[in-house]
């Protein structure tokens, strides 16, 4: 029961190297951001991947641009976006890694000053701006990708193992969680109520979730929403639940929470010969934000140990020791990068493509539909 393949897209992206002289010189990147996205996730990930270079980043706050040549030393800063476009001639790939409401705008003008893009996710509010520009990318042969580093959880690449390999039999119910205990809001674009700012969990946490279950189990058909905003002072929605149908008869449960309490599995698949259930979380978030890289001599990137792995059975409570533990496989965030480089270099697909994430935001928006209008939506 496969959906989405990481390449399952054919479109005529990206000529090799535009700008980095000899074949063997790195590509240049240019970051625009350099918060949470940007400095945790984008450019260690960068500067960990052989082939590429982080170049030039881009940030209006002093503090940020003072961080960034702290961690990267040979990285140049600028304060606007604008001037690391000025620059398109010295690069060879725009990450945009700012805040959700510039995706697209920014996104469209690196596309139309020439160069490829990464676009954390989410791509845009939109499955139709979404579509646009992944149309722009494929009139001017250029990669458009989505970093959905998600995909490279040690977890998900677990159950992934599992299905592909028929270990659950076929699979009937998939249940996936990140929820959080954080009752008082931090306050910021992520959780602000304007929906300019395209905040709130459900374009958050829960783009993460349907892409993974779209990835797993492949097209929606129908989908039924709960979303509230619980916490005082919230402003965006800060628990939401999905149900999704999909078209192989697979239904996905999916939670995104910031007031749970206890916390679920992050992981519960259940099929007609077995289930998984699987706690905790992928440690390479938190190796990021402690300052850990890939590649670091005392790291053992992506590997949790046992205690922590999942258990696969039939008619026990893994709670109560039933079940067999199943080996997690290593967290691999770095190879989303090192796809990007390939693809780059060689041609082909990239690892998350945009019409993959217009079908994620298809999913996003009929959620956001069935929770205000209290009704289950079909999708064509």
């Amino acid at each position: 029961m496969v959906g989405m393949s990481e390449t399952s897209e054919k479109s005529p992206i990206g000529a090799p190297q535009r700008n980095g002289g000899s074949p063997g010189a790195p590509l240049r990147v240019g970051l625009l951001g350099y918060g949470l996205a940007g400095s945790v996730f984008h450019a260690p990930l960068i500067a960990a991947t052989d082939g590429l270079l982080l170049d030039t980043v881009s940030t209006s706050n002093p503090e940020r641009q003072a961080q960034a040549r702290a961690e990267h030393p040979q990285v140049r800063t600028v304060p606007t976006a604008e001037e690391v476009l000025d620059r398109a001639a010295e690069l060879d790939l725009i990450v945009v890694a700012s805040p959700n409401k510039t995706h697209v705008p920014l996104a469209t003008a690196a596309l139309e000053a020439g160069l490829p893009v990464v676009v954390d996710k989410p791509l845009a509010a939109t499955a139709a701006e979404a579509d646009k520009l992944a149309a722009l990318a494929a009139d001017r042969g250029l990669l458009l990708s989505v970093f959905q580093n998600r995909r490279w959880d040690n977890d998900f690449r677990t159950v992934r193992k599992l299905v592909e390999e028929g270990a659950l039999g076929d699979v009937q119910r998939f249940e996936s969680r990140f929820e959080r205990w954080r009752p008082t809001p931090k306050g910021g674009w992520r959780e602000s109520g304007d929906p300019a700012e395209i905040g709130g969990l459900l374009y958050d946490l829960g783009s993460h979730l349907a892409d993974q279950a779209l990835t797993l189990f492949g097209p929606v058909v129908s989908v039924y929403a709960e979303s509230d905003v619980r916490r005082p002072g919230a402003e965006a929605d800060d628990d939401t639940f999905l149900a999704l149908t999909h078209a192989n008869g697979v239904r996905s449960h999916l939670w995104v929470s910031a007031t749970a309490a206890l916390l679920g599995p992050r992981f519960r698949v259940l099929g007609s010969k077995a289930g998984y259930t699987k706690h905790g979380l992928d440690p390479q978030e938190a190796a990021l934000r402690e300052g850990r890289r890939p590649g670091d001599e005392d790291v053992e990137w992506g590997v949790e140990p046992k205690a922590c792995w999942g258990r696969l059975g039939a008619g026990a409570s893994p709670r109560m020791g039933g079940g067999d533990p199943v080996p997690t496989l290593p967290g691999d965030y770095p190879a989303y990068y090192a796809a990007i480089a390939r693809a780059l270099r060689e041609g082909g697909d990239p690892p998350v493509t945009a019409t993959e994430a217009a079908a994620t935001l298809r999913v996003l928006e009929a959620a956001k539909r069935s929770a205000t209008e209290g009704r289950t939506v079909a999708l064509s």
